[in-house]
């Protein structure tokens, strides 16, 4: 236990406080629009998004603050408790607390049921009620609040997630909300002034000024919660706390740059750095999310190394024996079958240097180029080999290989229910003296099975009272099936709980 809570440290994601005061994470060496009115997303030119160090930079913040204030709310994260899982098994239960940021052990004693197990704050970017957080915000819950500046309050819809950006949607019924505009995220420059607004520590309606400390950086982070995250983060020294997360990174102009998600702390408080997505990557994600129910995310199809992080190249190096040297771009490591860089031609051992206009000096360049795709966009990738720079056109897939877009409907059971499963070995059958069971593989954060408490290696005896010896077997009975679906299953302690879900 106190390795791991060494290891969580370095970096927080800021939203959960109470319930889940930080989530930590090490940081790791080695088309048509179908009729949707997405008119309140604009673009801000590269003039206005930057400011200089004139006189004028405290009325700027003055309206900056007066325009993005009333567009940012409080979401209450309300969860059974009686379910929460044990805290080896959970990480934001590492840091229980008190609810405004104290440290506090947690208590034995069961909170009132009326109290959040979390909260942390949303940006209005519609004025019928669509609201923009990170998923870490709304993970868990079986009741979101929504409390605007004003103190009105609306139980919200979560509308749905991306875990791979840590983004969420939430929607409120109500109309003519004061909301905020995207800005272009690649126009923001390192340098400019910014404002963070949200509700750390339980504080509402803060704002914090600063400026863009870096872009591009990624800190490993989501991939506590995801398998193939995307992280490309704007990095700014405007103070972010807990309870910041979800909450807005704005211009001067009151414009939307990035979604507050990370601080970098050894201590789970503000230490001088925060992380915020970048508006570019978030509008795409909640598009993708009110179009399709889920995110459409392209994929170039290879296996990376890092040529900008020494300390991986030389990792590698040893590894495999090679003699590659530390500098800008990614590194081919492999191919995978049937996808848009094999039918491209791409080989191991290039060395990607470009995706079409953006230079790719490491893995979190890579990640936002391709990561902000569809399956059927087509980029150009300029890589070198041998020596010779080399351009060429790749079509995106899908993990599936496909090319078109996908609805819910589109999806296989396993994920659906966001899990895979293989089958149990006969000596596993009788060490835990069962019948028929499968073991839980690859369960996606915020899934079906993660919320009745499944994690990897839980044995699924039976779904819905039917015993279950194969994926196969779990895909015959939840195969097109709506309603309650029915899950015993076995955890790591030998305890045999059975719990539910509702599939649409």
């Amino acid at each position: 236990m106190k390795n791991t809570l060494k290891k969580l440290m370095p970096f927080a994601l800021t939203g959960i406080i109470s319930g889940a005061t930080v989530f930590g994470a090490s940081q790791y060496f080695t088309s048509e629009n179908n009729g949707e009115d997405f008119s309140y997303f604009t673009k801000t030119s590269k003039n206005s998004a930057f400011v200089g160090m004139g006189s004028a930079v405290g009325d700027d913040f003055v309206k900056a603050s007066k325009t993005t204030v009333p567009a940012v709310v409080t979401i209450k994260n309300y969860q059974d408790r009686s379910s929460q899982r044990m805290p080896e098994n959970d990480m934001f239960d590492f840091f229980f607390g008190n609810p405004f940021g104290g440290n506090q052990q947690r208590q034995q004693q069961q909170p009132p049921k009326n109290m959040p197990s979390g909260l942390g704050s949303g940006v209005i970017i519609s004025p019928d009620g669509y609201i923009i957080s990170n998923n870490h915000v709304v993970a868990g819950a079986n009741k979101l609040e929504v409390v605007l500046s004003n103190k009105k309050s609306y139980i919200a819809t979560l509308v749905g997630t991306d875990p791979n950006t840590d983004i969420s949607l939430l929607k409120i019924e109500e109309k003519g909300l004061p909301y905020l505009n995207f800005a272009n995220s690649d126009m923001v420059e390192v340098g400019q002034w910014v404002l963070a607004v949200g509700n750390p520590l339980g504080l509402n309606s803060t704002v914090t000024a600063g400026i863009v400390s870096a872009k591009g950086r990624s800190i490993d982070i989501l991939s506590q919660q995801s398998r193939t995250p995307i992280e490309s983060f704007i990095q700014t020294d405007a103070a972010i706390n807990p309870g910041n997360s979800g909450g807005a990174l704005v211009n001067v102009n009151g414009d939307l740059i990035g979604i507050n998600t990370a601080i970098q702390s050894k201590t789970g408080y503000y230490e001088g750095y925060g992380f915020a997505v970048p508006s570019n990557l978030a509008r795409k994600i909640v598009e993708d999310i009110k179009k399709f129910g889920l995110v459409q995310r392209g994929f170039l199809g290879v296996g990376s190394l890092d040529l900008s992080n020494e300390m991986q190249v030389a990792a590698y190096n040893q590894r495999e024996k090679k003699n590659l040297k530390a500098g800008d771009g990614i590194y081919v490591t492999e191919i995978t079958k049937k996808s848009g860089a094999e039918d491209a031609g791409i080989q191991v051992g290039d060395i990607i240097t470009k995706i079409d206009n953006t230079d790719i000096t490491g893995f979190s360049d890579l990640s936002l180029a391709i990561g902000s795709r569809r399956p059927g966009d087509k980029v150009n990738v300029t890589y070198t080999r041998n020596g010779k720079v080399n351009n060429v056109n790749v079509t995106l897939k899908d993990q599936k290989g496909g090319t078109s877009s996908r609805s819910k409907d589109d999806l296989t059971v396993t994920e659906k229910i966001g899990s895979e499963f293989e089958p149990l070995s006969e000596r596993v059958k009788t060490d835990y003296g069962l019948e028929s069971g499968v073991i839980a593989k690859n369960v996606i954060e915020g899934s079906e099975m993660d919320k009745i408490g499944v994690v990897d290696n839980y044995i699924v005896m039976e779904i819905n009272g039917k015993p279950v010896n194969s994926q196969k077997d779990v895909e015959k009975i939840l195969n097109n099936y709506k309603g309650n679906v029915q899950v015993k299953y076995v955890d790591s302690y030998g305890r045999i709980t059975t719990r539910g879900f509702k599939l649409q």
